[in-house]
Order: C-alpha cells, then sequence, then structure tokens
C-alpha cells in the first residue's frame, strides 16, 4: 500500500497517468466494445495500402517467412524495399504477434497499431521536455503542455493517422532529441546516449516514411550540431558524435534502406524533376495557425491558440534553446511552403536528399515539434519570471490578440449575414477562435497569480486539451461512423473468391482489379493483381501497365492476365462475363480472357531493341503481335529455328522461387510474365544463366534443345549486405545496453 501512496505523489506518474487518459479518451470510438458508438478511420490509403500490405506481410511471417518478394501487385514488386511496408519494423511485428494469437489479421489491428503509436508519441515528448526544462519550477507542467501539442495538435491528428508510415516516422524524434541533449550535457562523449538517439532515428526509418525521417535526420544533427556548438564542446567531439549517432541509425535500418535505394534507381519516382516536387502549403496555410480548417480540411501548422500564447513568453523570455527551435521552425515553415517560397529551390540543390522526394508540405512535422517545444519552454520561462507584475503585463499582450480575433470573428459574422452560402463555414472558425483566445485570457491571469499552484495548471492543461480535442477528435476526414469491421471485410468477395477458386491447371495468372479488387487488395486477398496503389512502381512495368488506365490489352497479354474486373459489360479484347457483382462505385463484371497468354512462354521470333524506349516504339506499332514475336534486349545467341513447337509448365510458384519445367526440341526464347529485376537470379538445370530484358520490363532465357528445369530465385545482395550489417548493429545495441546496466 505504501508502494501505491508513493506512485500517487509523484508528479510525473500523475502527469503520465493523465496524458495515458487523455489518450484513451481522445480515441474512445475506437476503443469502445458498443457498436452504435464505434468509429473507424476511413478507407483510402489506411485500407487499401496499409492494411493490405499488412495483411501480406502477416501471412508470409505467421508462416516463418520474410517477404523479399510480392507478387500480388503492380505486376509483382521487390517487398523488403518498398519502404512503406515496414517489413522490419518492430513494433508492426509485435502487432503481427498479437494478432496471430488473437485470432487474426484484421482492420482493427493497423488501428490500435496506430493509437498506441500516437501514446508513444506523447510520453516521448514528455521525456524530452523533462529532461530539458528539468532545472525549472514548472517543469512538469512545461513536459505535459508540450507532449499535449505534439500529439493532439494539427499535425500528428491530420492526415498522418492515415498515413501510418507518416505517423509512425515522426513519433520518433522526441527520443533522438533525448539522446542528444544527455549526451552533450557533460565534456566526455556519451555513446549510449548516442546509441539511444541513433535507435530512435533508425525506427523512424524502419517505419516507412522516408521524407518524414530524412526531416527529422536533418533536424537531428542540426539539434547535435547547436548542442556542442552552443555548449563549445568543439567540432571534433561534434564529429565523433555525430558519426556514432548516423552509424547507429544506418545500422539498423539497413536491412530495408539498401534495398530501398536499389529500388528507388527503378521506380517512376525517379524520373520527376523540380516541378513535379516543388508542391507545398499554400500560402495562406499560414492562417491555420489561428483558424483551423480555414483554407484545408486539415490543419497541419495548428497547435492551439494557449500554445501560441506560450510560444510567445518562449520568444520574449529566451529561454535557453528557444531560438535553435524558433530558427528551425521558421525554416521548416519556408520549406513547407515549397516553390512558392524560395528557400526550397535553395535545399533542393544544396541539402544532398530532399530533392528526391515531393510534397513539401510534409516538412510540417518539423515545424510541429519546433512549436511544442517552443510552447513547452514557454511555460517553464514564464513560471519562472521573477514577480507576479511581469507575469500579469505578458498576459495583458494577449488581450490585445484576443481583441483582435474577436473583431475578426464579429466581420465574419457581418459577411455572412450578407452572403451565407460563401461565409457559412467560417462563421464557427472565427468564433470559436476568439471565444477560447477570451477564456485563455482569464486562464493566464490566474495562472500568473500562482503559477505553481495546481489548480491553476490544472485549469491550463484543460484549456488546451479542450480546445485541441473539440477541433481535432473524430475529424470527419479521419474517421468513419461505423465499426471497423464494416470498413474492408478479410474474407474476399464472391467475385474475388471466383477468380481465387480457378486453379488454371497448376499455372500462375494475374487479374486487372481496375474494380472490385482495386487498390493492393490483392495483396490481402492472395490474388496476383497487374495494378497496385503503393507509390514505388517499377518504372518500365507502370509504363506498361498504365498505357490505358482503363482498358489494356497489350498489359493483359505481357501480364498473363486471364480476369479483368471492370464496370463496363464490354472489352476491347475477346472476354465472356462469368460474374455479376458491385462494389462501392457501383456494377462490376468478372471477365474472362477468351485466350489468355500463359505466365511462362517458348518463343522464337525475336525483334532486337536495344533499350526499353524502342521497345515500347515497337511495341506501340498496329502491326506487332505480342504473343508472335518477342521484343529483347540483345540478339539471342543461339540460333533459333522458325517456329517454337515445345512446352514450358511452371511446376512451382512461390513468392521468391519459380520452378518451371522445359521441354523443347529446338532452341527457344523462354518469356516470362515477371518483371525484370535486380536480385532475382536464373539457373538452368542448377547452371546460372543470364536474364535478358524483354517488353521493356518483362524476363526472357535463352533454352538449348532438350528437357530442362529453370529455377528463377529472388535473393537480392543489398538485402543480404543490409541485414548483416543490422544483424551487427543490433548484436552492439545489446552489448552496450547490457554494459550500461552493469554500470548502472
Amino acid at each position: 500500500m505504501s508502494g501505491l501512496r508513493r506512485l500517487g505523489a509523484n508528479a510525473d506518474a500523475r502527469a503520465i497517468g493523465a496524458l495515458v487518459a487523455l489518450w484513451l479518451f481522445f480515441f474512445w470510438r475506437l476503443f469502445t466494445p458498443v457498436a452504435d458508438d464505434q468509429a473507424s478511420l476511413a478507407k483510402g490509403d489506411f485500407s487499401g495500402q496499409f492494411v493490405a500490405f499488412g495483411g501480406y506481410q502477416y501471412q508470409r511471417m505467421t508462416q516463418g517467412q520474410i517477404p523479399l518478394w510480392n507478387p500480388y501487385n503492380n505486376g509483382g514488386l521487390p517487398f523488403i524495399a518498398d519502404t512503406q511496408a515496414a517489413v522490419f519494423y518492430p513494433p508492426r511485428w509485435l502487432t503481427i504477434g498479437l494478432s496471430h494469437h488473437l485470432g487474426g489479421w484484421s482492420y482493427n489491428s493497423l488501428q490500435l497499431e496506430m493509437t498506441f503509436h500516437a501514446l508513444l508519441g506523447t510520453l516521448l515528448m514528455y521525456a524530452f521536455l523533462r529532461r530539458l526544462t528539468r532545472a525549472d519550477a514548472c517543469s512538469r507542467l512545461a513536459a505535459l503542455v508540450a507532449a499535449l501539442v505534439i500529439g493532439y495538435g494539427g499535425y500528428m491528428t491530420g492526415y498522418p493517422p492515415l498515413q501510418l508510415a507518416v505517423l509512425e516516422a515522426a513519433i520518433w524524434f522526441p527520443l533522438v532529441a533525448l539522446g542528444i541533449f544527455e549526451a552533450t550535457r557533460a565534456a566526455s562523449l556519451a555513446p549510449h546516449c548516442l546509441a539511444l538517439a541513433g535507435f530512435g532515428l533508425g525506427m523512424s526509418w524502419l517505419a516507412g516514411h522516408p521524407q518524414t525521417s530524412f526531416f527529422l535526420s536533418y533536424l537531428g544533427a542540426a539539434y547535435l550540431a547547436y548542442r556542442c556548438f552552443a555548449l563549445r564542446l568543439g567540432w571534433r567531439r561534434f564529429l565523433l558524435s555525430l558519426a556514432l549517432f548516423a552509424a547507429v541509425s544506418f545500422g539498423l535500418t539497413a536491412v530495408t534502406m539498401l534495398p530501398g535505394l536499389e529500388y528507388l534507381r527503378y521506380t517512376s519516382r525517379s524520373g520527376l524533376g523540380f516541378a513535379a516536387k516543388g508542391h507545398g502549403f499554400p500560402f495562406q496555410d499560414i492562417a491555420q495557425f489561428v483558424f483551423p480548417g480555414s483554407v484545408s480540411q486539415w490543419s497541419p501548422l495548428y497547435v492551439g491558440l494557449p500554445a501560441l500564447f506560450f510560444i510567445a513568453m518562449a520568444l520574449r523570455q529566451r529561454p535557453r534553446e528557444s531560438r535553435f527551435w524558433l530558427a528551425v521552425a521558421l525554416l521548416g515553415l519556408l520549406h513547407s511552403l515549397g516553390d512558392k517560397g524560395v528557400l526550397f529551390d535553395f535545399t533542393y540543390n544544396f541539402a544532398p536528399g530532399l530533392r528526391y522526394f515531393r510534397g513539401q508540405e510534409r516538412a510540417a512535422v518539423v515545424v510541429a515539434y519546433s512549436l511544442a517545444v517552443l510552447a513547452g519552454l514557454g511555460v517553464a520561462a514564464f513560471a519562472s519570471l521573477p514577480n507576479r507584475a511581469q507575469r500579469l503585463w505578458a498576459v495583458r499582450y494577449w488581450l490585445g490578440f484576443a481583441c483582435l480575433l474577436a473583431a475578426i470573428a464579429l466581420a465574419v459574422l457581418v459577411a455572412w449575414t450578407l452572403d451565407s452560402r460563401a461565409w457559412g463555414g467560417f462563421v464557427e472558425i472565427a468564433a470559436r477562435s476568439a471565444i477560447v483566445a477570451g477564456v485563455a485570457y482569464f486562464v493566464m491571469l490566474r495562472f500568473a497569480d500562482a503559477p505553481r499552484l495546481a489548480t491553476f495548471q490544472v485549469a491550463v492543461v484543460a484549456l488546451i486539451v479542450f480546445e485541441l480535442f473539440a477541433v481535432n477528435m473524430d475529424h470527419p476526414a479521419n474517421y468513419d461512423d461505423k465499426p471497423h469491421y464494416e470498413q474492408l471485410s478479410m474474407q474476399p468477395s464472391r467475385l474475388i473468391q471466383q477468380a481465387r477458386d480457378d486453379s488454371n491447371g497448376g499455372q500462375p495468372f494475374r487479374v486487372d482489379g481496375f474494380r472490385g479488387l482495386r487498390e493492393n487488395n490483392g495483396s490481402l486477398y492472395g490474388l496476383m493483381d497487374m495494378r497496385g496503389i503503393s507509390p514505388l512502381f517499377l518504372n518500365w512495368v507502370g509504363r506498361l501497365v498504365f498505357i490505358d488506365y482503363v482498358e489494356n490489352p497489350l498489359a493483359w497479354e505481357l501480364f498473363a492476365v486471364k480476369y479483368v474486373y471492370s464496370e463496363k459489360a464490354q472489352l476491347s479484347a475477346p472476354t465472356q462475363i462469368v460474374g455479376e457483382g458491385h462494389d462501392s462505385l457501383g456494377a462490376v463484371y468478372l471477365h474472362e480472357l477468351t485466350d489468355p497468354r500463359p505466365f511462362v512462354l517458348l518463343m522464337t521470333d525475336v525483334a532486337v531493341a536495344n533499350n526499353n524506349e524502342w521497345m515500347m516504339e515497337y511495341m506501340g506499332d498496329t502491326r506487332f503481335h505480342e504473343r508472335d514475336k518477342i521484343v529483347m534486349q540483345r540478339a539471342p545467341e543461339l540460333p533459333l529455328p522458325a517456329a517454337a513447337k515445345g512446352q514450358a509448365t511452371v511446376l512451382s510458384f512461390a513468392p521468391e522461387a519459380i520452378v518451371i519445367q522445359v521441354d523443347t526440341p529446338d532452341n527457344a526464347i523462354l518469356s516470362v510474365s515477371l518483371p525484370d529485376y535486380a536480385g532475382w537470379q536464373a539457373r538452368l538445370n542448377d547452371e546460372p544463366i543470364e536474364i535478358i530484358r524483354a517488353y521493356a520490363a518483362l524476363m526472357a532465357l535463352e533454352i538449348p534443345a532438350g528437357q530442362h528445369i529453370v529455377s528463377l530465385t529472388f535473393a537480392p545482395a543489398s538485402y543480404a549486405l543490409g541485414a548483416a550489417i543490422s544483424a551487427l548493429t543490433w548484436l552492439c545495441l545489446g552489448i552496450l545496453t547490457l554494459i550500461a546496466l552493469k554500470r548502472r
């Protein structure tokens, strides 16, 4: 009982308990057992990308397999290299393990993973600000405010819950900052603290959103540089610290980073330039610092009006580190404007790596963290003002701001009376901001009287919670008023099951899931789809698949498509309708192609075009017939007869291993409807043979006359090297942890 009393008396325990309680309240509709009250994350990328890929990962890992290749989307893709798959992200493994023991993979599996990351993000932020302000009287309040601002502000509650990789990559930064802060407190190097910072950044990279992790990598390096030089630790200390910090983070994520870098070179992203990557916030989005929802459905820059008051206090009093975080916030904001601000032109050309990413508004993560830290510093600085008069004087500045917002709200109300259609949506926004600003003035007056009094501290927290929860809780763009099991069934529909039931004589085939299947659900239901919504599409595979977005007989032929899901009752290729149904967009017909191409095919008529562009041009000729002639990157070395007379049959098909039996009386070319990608290795009767590029994106093999066994294996060297580096890094971290615990 005495232990419970000590726990209850501990202010940190109470603050952490408050964060847990507020987290439960914010997400209560995802947790409640009452079906009529339940909500769930809206369908979209969350369901079509993350739940579907998570389902494939679950299936493979519960069978004790590492999913290196995914045959079910994009015509086939290197799953280990698709960063958003997060194959080696430890929390995802925990989600998979718990799901396996609690009934299987479900939509709710990832919903709960999202919510626990939201909680973890607030707890890590609390820990960092608690250490940063530990010498201040109101340190716990400062840490609690910063945790609430980052956890429930406009950024973390906006699109990141639906773009799960963004959220999971973002929440690790406070751990990075905490490790850097602890490592630079003394004159000697603290490797275990730098390893902690590197661990946090490595987890961010493993979570699967490289752009967010890239921004946080720059922020972590800048914070380390600031700490080293502000505390006069010297450039050597900085370089040594940066090297260890970077080595640990790279080592942890090498297992996916090396395959990912290799993959990026061959994707459609590699050809985008400045114009395609310069998109950012519209300049008017800055208004959403004060009026959330006035410009767009999400308000990533919104941190709440009380937080703005404390940020102003931090800038006025200039406590330690405030200038650094202000500079970071301004630079992040300018970069987030993209090509509408001059900073992106500079970073695009001179900041290594940033030119590889589009959507510069995602730099809002840097702005959000900087403002949350400034809000926490502002609380500590305000409470530390030496006398009551100074605190009251600071609060009176806020009165002018509140009056300004009230005047704006009144102007909006007048405009609404004149034109309700144009101004109706702004009345609530303006009125809420004005009212919150007014209430904040009176709360801050009481807080200024006695900042250490628990009653007034609770009032400050309550005001922040009320405002942020009122704006961001149950956001209609993020949540639907239905239980999770009504969003996406883990069981395939009748039309999908109909295609799955076709054994096709043991030979693999693909479908075109334009309708009925859609998104990345081929991975969820185990049906090979030539389409997908993964943002990383192999460049030339994508060119073939999307020659015609709706109907593409060329792609149906080359990718061995047997079934087409379409809203049309008649297609441009010969088909017969074998099923009818509906999806969310209307009627769907299941077409079976009359004469689908087999997955493997022996051919002897060869056209040579030594680059992909020429191959595409050749295939675009109306006189070209893909079934009769294969277009290859180089001429075959074996002499070929006039016609193919042999037969090729797939004996076994697994994602990373395909075995083919070939029986041909003459030399021939084996055309395989599989993307030609680095890491695939071919063997003929256990002897390695060359894979030749065909049809601009697919595989071809030279086969001599006779009976042969051809094996195709996906074993990329980048994965083997990355796995070795990551295993060594984890081992070293384990040893370092044991040493630190022993010393302690």
